[in-house]
């Protein structure tokens, strides 16, 4: 079987095995969610509810706050119990976020829906928008704004994003083999909008059960792509290189090289809410790790705090959370946090808790092994130097923002250096002083 690949990336140890055969599982619902009003790229989400106000299931809760923006609905039929502000560990500031007390099961307020065929490319582009949806690979980037390029950019190949190659997580896995049907749909419904037929799916080969099951299952209609296992695989241009060989251009997009690329479980909420009516209020996550009971897979509702889930999903810390690393998402990108309590988001495809080692950073040694293992082909130990150095405008000349932050050089770095670290805290600075400059 050829497989498909980038220059660069790495390797590491996969533990997949901890959740790849179980099937998803649906959690109860929490009697209190915290629903962030940004849990999407862009402008934060404006509340339109207030204290006291009694909410549906899937009513809309926060308007967008821009052009690049998110609708953001109610997870749970329930009173708000307030509206405040708190840390959302993320986009790191704190935003507004809305309380919800669940009362009872649940009553669903649903959007428009039926036959996609029926439709109209306007229509199906609003019912996403109104849906909430954004990117569940993980970059929340809202969906409707992706599927609707400038009319300059011709856009005649749909990639969806079935690598997985984040170390621990395997819901994407899972949903490839158990809502393959409904994955099918949200394809054709993205076919419809985008106007394109050459449709195809990139799946690394440790799942060679799925690649071998969508052959089958969608032949004739989505090309499916084996790849090589190998991290960051699933990133956008290095998967758009190893299924069509076109090279995204520096600081460029998808759509400059004519492809739009879609996750399986956006594909899946697409479905979700054109057929059946429901906007984005839960998603599949993978909870996993060497140091809680019982590892799996689960569907969650948006907003639920991660303490609950690993205690009623995760059945607990196996020692107690002393020394315990939990991230929200895997290990190479995930976020570590603080507050155990923090409601998971749109984007959140695991929880992830380690038994970390004691690593301490030193100084580079000039190995040169993160320049080779780079996937964007950047030198991360000079975007480390120019960093700490405060030389911002420098880093920027050598492709700072071109960084995807995978994480590839600090797992590499005999020395331990933190690299992605600085590289982010130097994208921050840069862009703050520039006002914003993207």
């Amino acid at each position: 079987m050829k497989l498909a690949t980038f220059k660069g990336g790495v390797h590491p140890p996969e533990r997949k095995e901890l959740t790849k055969d179980s099937p998803i599982q649906r959690a109860p619902i929490p009697e209190k969610v915290v629903v962030f009003m940004q849990q999407h790229a862009g402008a934060p989400a404006k509340p339109i509810v207030e204290a006291g106000q009694k909410v549906k299931t899937g009513q809309i809760i926060g308007e967008p706050g821009g052009f690049i923006s998110a609708y953001v609905h109610s997870p749970v039929t329930g009173t708000v119990v307030e509206i405040k502000k708190l840390s959302n560990i993320i986009f790191g500031r704190a935003v507004d976020a809305v309380v919800i007390q669940r009362e009872g099961e649940d009553d669903w307020e649903l959007l428009p829906h039926g036959d996609f065929e029926k439709f109209s490319k306007d229509e199906l582009l609003e019912n996403i928008k109104k849906a909430g949806i954004v990117g569940l690979g993980g970059a929340m980037f809202p969906t409707h704004v992706k599927l609707n390029p400038p009319q300059d950019k011709k856009i005649d190949t749909l990639i969806i994003n079935g690598a997985e190659c984040e170390p621990y997580l395997t819901i994407d896995h899972r949903m490839m083999l158990e809502k393959n049907e409904e994955i099918l749909v949200g394809i054709k419904i993205v076919k419809k909008i985008l106007g394109v037929q050459n449709v195809y799916i990139g799946i690394e080969e440790n799942k060679k059960d799925a690649i071998e099951f969508l052959k089958e299952k969608w032949k004739g209609q989505v090309i499916v792509v084996p790849l090589k296992t190998k991290y960051p695989q699933g990133a956008e241009k290095q998967l758009i290189y190893a299924v069509t060989q076109r090279k995204v251009p520096q600081g460029g997009l998808p759509m400059d090289v004519g492809v739009v690329v879609q996750n399986v479980s956006t594909m899946y909420a697409i479905k979700e809410a054109i057929i059946d009516g429901k906007p984005l209020i839960e998603r599949g996550l993978t909870i996993t790790g060497e140091a809680i009971n019982k590892p799996g897979n689960w569907w969650v509702r948006i907003g639920t705090p991660i303490s609950w889930i690993i205690e009623n999903l995760g059945q607990g810390f196996k020692n107690g959370i002393e020394n315990v690393k939990i991230l929200m998402g895997g290990p190479m990108m995930g976020i570590p946090i603080n507050n155990i309590d923090t409601p998971i988001v749109k984007g959140n495809n695991g929880i992830t808790t380690l038994i970390p080692e004691e690593l301490r950073g030193t100084f580079c040694i000039r190995c040169s092994y993160c320049v080779y293992v780079c996937p964007m082909g950047l030198q991360p130990y000079l975007l480390d130097l120019l960093g700490k150095k405060k030389r911002y405008d420098e880093a920027a000349q050598i492709g700072l923002l071109d960084c995807i932050e995978c994480g590839s050089c600090t797992y590499i770095c005999p020395a331990k250096v933190e690299h992605v670290k600085t590289i982010k805290l130097a994208k921050k600075v840069y862009r703050a002083l520039r006002g914003g400059e993207k």
